[in-house]
């Protein structure tokens, strides 16, 4: 069996890093989004629906395995569509971003900023020409440890800038487009519900799972980067769950 991570937004695969040390299983792959800290390829956009047909594809070079298949943020997201189109794909899924594929889903007010032309670039703009150290305190706001915060900030660029905004404005109604087919999900999933994420409604997440058919397990205590702040719970939430499928 082969567990694979799917991070989320502004960040890279690095942010699993500690969670994969928590972790007691090691055929771990963690993938990186085409335009986060690699290479975009010259016909890719960044829309949200290049992205699940880039992580299916990446799900599909791996016939042959059972798959438990892990996203957190925009991952996340990524997820929730995946299972909802491609359930063959893996053998069970979790997802702190399950809200994603409610019909009532709102983003949040950064997203907002980033989904309007003009606003968006000019905050990346600003972003990337402030000293990395500065970028880091907003990260550690969020609950995030100082060696972390500076390893997301030192990952910004133009690339990964450019392939946020893409995807955000590509999902201005993914509530409404998503939410449709994700219910009753055949696949066993799992929703992690951290207490004190900013970014993502806890409501919307337990009515979605119940919607999917899916377990939910909470995370108090923690914040939006859960997998950063406590990797050991993050994990044993998780090896429960795939214990459960066992």
């Amino acid at each position: 069996m082969t567990l694979v991570l799917v991070h989320g937004v502004p960040e890279t695969a690095a942010v699993w890093d500690p969670l994969r040390a928590a972790l007691s299983r090691r055929d771990v792959r963690a993938l990186a989004l085409p335009g986060f800290g690699c290479p975009r390829p010259d016909s890719f956009t960044s829309t949200k629906e290049e992205y699940v047909a880039w992580l299916a594809g990446e799900l599909e070079s791996m016939a042959g395995d059972e798959i438990d298949l892990v996203g957190h943020d925009w991952g996340g997201g990524l997820v929730v569509r995946l299972v909802s189109i491609r359930p063959e794909l893996v053998r069970s899924w979790a997802s702190d971003a399950a809200g994603i594929g409610h019909p009532g889903f709102e983003w949040h007010d950064l997203a907002k900023l980033w989904q309007t032309p003009g606003a968006g670039e000019a905050f990346f703009e600003q972003q990337l020409a402030t000293p990395v150290e500065e970028q880091a305190k907003v990260f550690e706001g969020f609950g995030i440890p100082h060696e972390h915060a500076l390893r997301m900030a030192s990952a910004a660029d133009q690339v990964m800038a450019d392939s946020i905004l893409a995807l955000y404005r590509s999902a201005l109604r993914v509530g409404e487009e998503w939410s449709p087919a994700f219910a009753d999900i055949p696949a066993p999933g799992l929703v992690l519900a951290p207490s004190d994420d900013p970014f993502l409604v806890r409501d919307l997440a337990h009515e979605s799972a119940s919607r999917a058919g899916a377990a939910v397990a909470a995370l108090p205590g923690l914040g939006h980067w859960w997998m950063l702040q406590d990797p050991a719970a993050g994990a044993a939430r998780l090896e429960a769950f795939w214990a459960s499928v066992s």
